[in-house]
C-alpha cells in the first residue's frame, strides 16, 4: 500500500519513539495515537517499525498492532503476525489477534499455519484461525467481489456481512440492506449449530443495518459461550458507536467473570460512543473508576484508560485521533 500522507524520516523516529516508549514517560494512550499514525501511513516502513513493539510486555497494546497490521494490507506483514501466532509463550488474546490479521491480508500462503493453529489448547486462536481461513477462501469467490464494492465501513472485517443469495428465506417488508430481516440476522447470529464464519456474517450483517432493533439482537450475541464471539460484538458496537449499546456494554465491563478480552473490549467501545451530557459523565466516571481498581485485570485497566483518551477526543475540537504525526513535527522544532 501506498503511504497515505507525507512523512520525513525524522518523523518516522519520532513516531518510533513514542511507539516504543517504555520508560513510563509516554502515556499508553499518546503510544495508541502514534500507532494508528503509523497505521495511516500505512506503508512498510510503518510495518517495520509496527512489529519492533512485540517486544512489549502490555497485551493490550500487542494485540492493536497486530489488528493495525491487518489493516495496512501490507503483505510485508505476513511473517511478523505468523511469528506472532506461533509464539505458544505470547497472552492468546494477541495470538488471536495476529490470526485475525492474517486473515484480514488474505495471502494464500498463510493457510497452511492458520490450518495448524485450529487444534490450538487456546480456544479463541482455534476459532480465529478457522473464521480466518474461511475469510481466505470468501476473499476468492464471485460474491466477494459483488460486496466489496458496496462496503460501507473501511476496516477489513474478519467476515463479510451475510448477503441475501446467502440464505434461502426471501426478503420481507422489514428488510435490512440486501435483502436479509433483521430477526432472520438474528437468528443466524445465534445458532450455534452454523459455522462461526457464518454467525460472523450475521454479525457484520446486523452492524451494517445499525438500527436499534439490530443493536439488540447483537447484544443478545453476549449469552454466548465464545469469548471471541462476544468480543467481537463488543468491537462492532464501538464502530456503532450507538448510545443505545451503553446498557450492555457496560454490563459487560463490570461482569468480573467474564472474558478480558470480553471486558476490554467492551471498554473500548464505550470509549467511541457520542453521548449526551448525562450519559458521558456517568460513563467517563465508570471508565475511570475501573483505571484505578487494583483488582481489576491489566487489560482491562489499560483499556479504560485508552477510553477515557478516546472519550476526550470524541468530546473535544481535536481534529483527528491519530496526531502522533503532529506531535512528531511539534517535537521536531522543540530545542
Amino acid at each position: 500500500m501506498t503511504a497515505a500522507i507525507n512523512v520525513t524520516p525524522e518523523d518516522l523516529i519520532s513516531l518510533e519513539e513514542t511507539l516504543l516508549n517504555t520508560s513510563g514517560k509516554t502515556l499508553l494512550p499518546e503510544r495508541f495515537r502514534a500507532l494508528f499514525t503509523l497505521k495511516a501511513i500505512g506503508d512498510q516502513r510503518a510495518v517495520g517499525i509496527i512489529a519492533k513493539g512485540f517486544r512489549d510486555s502490555s497485551a493490550l497494546l500487542k494485540h492493536e498492532l497486530a489488528y493495525v497490521l491487518g489493516q495496512i494490507s501490507d503483505p510485508s506483514a505476513v511473517p511478523v503476525l505468523s511469528a506472532v501466532l506461533e509464539d505458544k509463550s505470547e497472552d492468546p488474546m494477541v495470538r488471536h489477534e495476529a490470526a485475525e490479521a492474517l486473515g484480514a491480508l488474505s495471502s494464500v500462503e498463510s493457510i497452511p499455519l492458520l490450518k495448524k493453529y485450529t487444534t490450538d489448547q487456546e480456544q479463541c486462536v482455534r476459532e480465529t484461525c478457522e473464521i480466518a481461513l474461511d475469510k481466505i477462501e470468501w476473499d476468492r469467490s464471485e460474491e466477494a467481489k459483488q460486496l466489496k464494492k458496496n462496503a460501507q465501513f473501511t476496516s477489513i472485517d474478519p467476515a463479510p456481512p451475510l448477503s441475501h443469495s446467502s440464505l434461502v428465506s426471501p426478503p420481507t417488508s422489514t428488510s435490512a440492506p440486501g435483502g436479509i430481516d433483521v430477526q432472520t440476522l438474528r437468528a443466524a447470529l445465534l445458532d450455534t449449530s452454523l459455522p462461526l464464519f457464518k454467525r460472523y456474517r450475521a454479525m457484520f450483517g446486523l452492524r451494517n443495518v445499525g438500527t436499534p432493533e439490530a443493536i439488540d439482537a447483537l447484544c443478545d450475541g453476549f449469552a454466548d459461550q465464545s469469548a471471541l464471539f462476544k468480543h467481537e460484538i463488543a468491537f462492532i458496537l464501538g464502530q456503532l458507536s450507538h448510545p443505545h449499546s451503553i446498557p450492555a456494554l457496560m454490563k459487560v465491563l463490570h461482569a468480573t467473570s467474564e472474558s478480558d478480552m470480553v471486558r476490554h473490549e467492551a471498554a473500548e467501545a464505550l470509549g467511541g460512543i457520542t453521548m449526551d451530557e448525562q450519559d458521558g459523565a456517568r460513563v467517563l466516571d465508570e471508565l475511570r473508576e475501573w483505571i484505578k481498581k487494583p483488582e481489576a485485570p491489566e487489560v482491562v485497566r489499560q483499556s479504560c484508560e485508552i477510553a477515557v483518551d478516546m472519550w476526550e477526543y470524541e468530546n473535544s475540537d481535536q481534529f483527528q485521533y491519530a496526531n502522533g504525526l503532529e506531535k512528531a513535527q511539534t517535537n521536531s522544532v522543540v530545542v
